[in-house]
């Protein structure tokens, strides 16, 4: 093995991840344990098979997800990255060991719509913690991989399905309330999870295209103090040459940002769009990402 990867393997970075991984694993299986199983709802993916099995059955939740993630990480060797599937196998392994330590922790409630909704926001704090430090929780993931490869569906086009059937196979198995909890559960814990790695200040992006672009970009750099790229432009139908003015902003300083344009050039066409995350200076850092 080259020194170079020796020192990526053990870089504080990469323990870091697997801190992270460890992090999410559990706040994961404190959820399911304490919110998820006590209240019978299901879940999507390996971990709600596994759950369904452990209502019919009574089989352990942490051994079920255990096994039946080994085929799929054989299968996995040649579809993802090395990194990836150790971290993803780690995942698995830190998830099977809490639920197996959490088992005896006490239902937070007996209210199913609240278990749904709690469960949702703190197993997606757990997943999303995960998937920031560039692991999985393995699972239905690969095999979406597989099939994509061989079928005329995308990734999150098979994912949506094999969770769609087992909520069928939930509603039929015990009855179609359970299915409806298990969907709310999915729903936001997928938000939560969005949130946690985007984080909750979005920033704006702005285009204006117009005649006068170094007197709005010098406004902007002075009251803003923000960088401003300037690009050339030339109009489809009518041809006139153009600049455009390309910032990124906080939502806070939309306003004067748009009071701003409107000084120096009334007719000046704007287009803003969200932006889930910034990397750079002025914003966030690579620290932690």
């Amino acid at each position: 093995m080259h020194w170079k990867k020796i020192n990526e393997l053990f870089s504080w970075q990469f323990l870091k991840r697997i801190l992270g991984i460890i992090l999410g694993a559990t706040i994961v299986s404190a959820s399911i344990n304490s919110l998820i199983i006590p209240n019978r709802i299901a879940d999507g993916g390996v971990t709600g098979i596994a759950i369904i099995l452990h209502y019919l059955f009574k089989w352990p939740v942490s051994w079920i997800i255990l096994v039946l993630n080994i085929p799929l990480f054989i299968v996995g060797l040649k579809l993802v990255g090395r990194s990836f599937l150790l971290l993803s196998v780690l995942g698995v392994a830190v998830l099977s060991l809490t639920l197996s330590m959490t088992t005896h922790l006490p239902p937070l409630t007996q209210d199913t719509l609240l278990a749904a909704i709690s469960g949702g926001v703190v197993s997606g704090i757990g997943m999303g913690i995960i998937f920031r430090s560039r692991g999985s929780l393995g699972g239905t993931d690969i095999l979406a991989v597989l099939f994509a490869r061989t079928t005329p569906f995308s990734v999150g086009q098979i994912l949506l399905g094999i969770d769609a059937v087992i909520f069928l196979l939930t509603a039929i198995l015990f009855k179609p309330e359970m299915a409806m909890y298990a969907m709310i559960y999915m729903f936001i814990a997928t938000r939560v999870v969005d949130l946690v790695q985007e984080g909750l200040s979005h920033s704006k992006s702005v285009m204006v295209v117009t005649s006068h672009p170094q007197r709005i970009a010098n406004e902007i750099m002075s009251k803003l103090e923000r960088g401003v790229t300037l690009f050339q432009a030339t109009g489809a139908f009518s041809g006139e040459s153009k600049q455009v003015v390309y910032c990124v902003i906080n939502r806070t300083e939309l306003s004067q940002l748009k009071e701003i344009v409107r000084e120096q050039d009334p007719v000046a066409f704007v287009a803003i769009s969200e932006v889930p995350e910034v990397v750079g200076e002025g914003f966030s850092s690579w620290k932690g990402h």
